[in-house]
């Protein structure tokens, strides 16, 4: 067996058809990581840039744990001596996936999650949080913006991912969303009195002033991005519905003020008023837009700000309630029952007028792992499957500030890659079976 120590090593443990053991994870790992040690990456076929042609039989070069070169055909170590390699030649590789919408903290809603925001310890939160970041990572997104946690726990969970502690998908961070008192962000919402005194409220603001503090609290806690609610939400337990619940001037002083220290603003919105309200104002990203109107689709695409569609929490709702059927609130299953009928009419009229498109779950309220659903709704209601693979890809590393990073596989980028058996370009189902994702340059999955 000719070629280098680590071919050799890399030769042994892959079997014919080129499927790395679990047993070389730990070395591929090592050695990917060691300083400039060279890793090559054969694929089959490869879509280096989403929303441009695939490419063939193609190497990726990695080099302390970014994309040092993308070449054509299947470059080994007689170009590179010493090179790991990764035998990905029946595998359709393309850039590790982006979810701009989760909720790390919780896999569980309805009245169990409220049950369990009284009874868990932060600690607990800390460690589910931890094993709900896994099972994305393991599900090939290895990016994820993380838009809602009132402990502090993703904000840590960010920092030890960073420093190599643990692993886990990159995190961007918005802290504690903010929302008028009695809004949906308002934790003490669906509780007795005595139990509301123990939730925190620094998030809450009501006027101008008060949401101003309100960001710049966050800011001092190292958030990466601040997230408001302008309207009622589908699981907040208070029977208001999911109209608009801010004042114009404080959803402005919310976003001004965020802009003012460089952090973009994701907003939470569901009815029309609240959606133009936070465009108007300068809202970097709208999420859900369940009524999304023409006023609403002009604001848009003057502002430039993307949709984050969220299809997938309908089969977070219909999978509980299918397994008890008092899962939730009478309150908030009526919203429950109107969301799951309304799911996908403000994507497909956003898809149709061209408004720029960013992939979102709300993993929490959908399941963690599962974050490859919405691919499927996305193309039943409107979109490709090349569409909804940018959008997850170079769209939401653009909403996220991160291009210069993640979103394609280019020369400079993080080594963040993912492999299928089957082309996503034509059944983007495909995206739901991953199995080999690397993370800046280290395999934390392999077929087995």
């Amino acid at each position: 067996m000719g070629g280098s120590p680590l071919e050799t090593i890399t030769a042994m443990r892959t079997t014919p058809t080129g499927t790395i053991l679990a047993s070389a994870l730990l070395a591929l790992s090592l050695n990917a990581a060691a300083a400039g040690a060279v890793t090559l990456v054969q694929a089959g076929h490869l879509l280096d840039r989403p929303g441009h042609a695939q490419r063939g039989a193609s190497t990726l070069v990695i080099r302390d744990g970014k994309v040092a070169e993308v070449l054509d055909g299947h470059v080994g170590v007689e170009r590179y001596a010493g090179a790991t390699i990764v035998n990905l030649r029946d595998r359709f590789v393309l850039p590790g996936l982006i979810d701009s919408h989760v909720h790390l903290t919780s896999d569980r809603a309805g009245i169990e999650g409220q049950l369990a925001g009284v009874t868990d310890s932060v600690a607990a939160s800390a460690y589910e949080a931890q094993v709900n970041a896994g099972k994305t990572l393991q599900a090939g997104f290895t990016t994820v913006r993380n838009l809602g946690d009132g402990n502090g726990v993703t904000l840590a969970l960010r920092d030890a991912i960073a420093r190599g502690w643990v692993q886990g998908p990159r995190i961007i961070d918005a802290g504690m969303p903010i929302s008028a008192t009695s809004g949906h962000m308002d934790g003490r919402l669906g509780y007795a009195d005595w139990v509301q005194h123990g939730v925190p409220t620094a998030n809450l603001c009501d006027g101008p002033e008060s949401c101003r503090k309100a960001v710049r609290v966050q800011i001092g806690r190292g958030v990466d991005v601040i997230k408001i609610a302008t309207t009622g939400g589908v699981n907040s337990v208070v029977g208001a519905g999911v109209g608009k619940q801010m004042f114009d001037d404080e959803a402005k002083s919310l976003i001004e003020a965020a802009h003012l220290y460089g952090k973009k603003v994701a907003v939470h919105a569901h009815g029309a008023s609240g959606i133009n309200l936070a465009l108007a104002a300068g809202a970097d990203s709208i999420e859900h837009g369940t009524l999304l109107d023409e006023e609403g689709v002009k604001l848009f695409l003057k502002s430039g700000a993307y949709y984050v569609p969220t299809l997938s929490t309908i089969n977070g709702y219909k999978e509980r309630i299918a397994n008890n059927p008092d899962a939730y609130p009478a309150a908030v299953r009526a919203k429950i029952d109107w969301r799951i009928g309304i799911t996908g009419k403000a994507l497909r009229q956003a898809h149709g007028r061209g408004i720029r498109i960013a992939f979102g779950t709300d993993a929490g309220v959908s399941k963690h792992g599962r974050n490859a659903d919405e691919f499927e709704l996305m193309v039943q209601f409107g979109m490709t499957p090349a569409e909804a693979i940018k959008s997850a890809t170079v769209n939401a590393a653009d909403l996220l500030g991160i291009s210069a990073v993640a979103g394609t596989l280019e020369a400079g980028k993080s080594a963040d890659l993912i492999a299928v058996a089957a082309d996503p370009l034509a059944d983007v189902a495909a995206l739901k079976k991953v199995d080999f994702v690397m993370k800046s340059g280290q395999v934390v999955k392999s077929r087995q």
